[in-house]
């Protein structure tokens, strides 16, 4: 899995380097045996991007774009998006991308988490609940969250900094904490059949994908 997101990362256009972060000695050992550059880091972040924002203490960087790496069939011209929204305008901290669900089954899946933008496209909630409830119009759409997010360096260093609040402690949803500190964060909307692996299911998915395209 390692070697397949990095390899769908190295394609994408306008990234200087590409790093896997880790702090598992056998994850590297993988990096090692098919040519991966890799960066270890402490065993004590308690999630990714703490880890990236330790990497960016390691390495020289204007914009940091982190890629989940359970995101085997993440798109290059989705990563790029990212970069681009990110050169395009200097006041944007930080930005993700969410997708339409195209599968009612990933939809009710607590492992598939479920964005909303506000009215200017930053982010305002994430959550493993579907969301927004059908009350009043069935003219709506459910968006997932991707594993992929863009950061400029001063941003992404102040993430370890600040306080875990209720809501991430309660979702387990690391980007909870630039919402709740009040960290506006842009989203662009992109169609994508990325799957992330939480579980032996996503992989057979993911696998019977990879092969049919093969």
């Amino acid at each position: 899995m390692v070697w397949w997101t990095y390899n769908q990362a190295v394609k994408a256009k306008g990234i200087d380097k590409v790093y896997v972060a880790t702090e598992d000695v056998r994850i590297k050992e993988v990096c090692e045996k098919y040519k991966i550059p890799c960066i270890m880091t402490s065993d004590e972040h308690r999630n990714g991007t703490e880890r990236v924002a330790e990497v960016s203490e390691k390495t020289d960087g204007d914009i940091y774009i982190t890629i989940q790496g359970d995101e085997p069939l993440i798109e290059p011209h989705n990563i790029e998006k990212i970069v681009n929204l990110m050169k395009s305008d200097d006041k944007i901290q930080c930005s993700t991308a969410k997708t339409p669900f195209k599968d009612p089954v990933d939809v009710v899946n607590g492992t598939t988490i479920k964005a909303l933008s506000d009215l200017e496209g930053n982010l305002l909630f994430v959550t493993r609940s579907p969301v927004p409830y059908p009350k009043a119009s069935l003219n709506y759409k459910i968006y997932k969250h991707m594993g992929l997010f863009g950061f400029r360096r001063e941003t992404l260093q102040l993430f370890p900094k600040l306080s875990m609040g209720p809501l991430e402690e309660i979702e387990d949803l690391e980007v909870l904490r630039f919402i709740e500190h009040g960290i506006k964060m842009k989203v662009i909307e992109t169609e994508s059949g990325t799957i992330s692996v939480d579980t032996v299911k996503d992989l057979n998915r993911v696998t019977e994908i990879i092969r049919s395209r093969r």
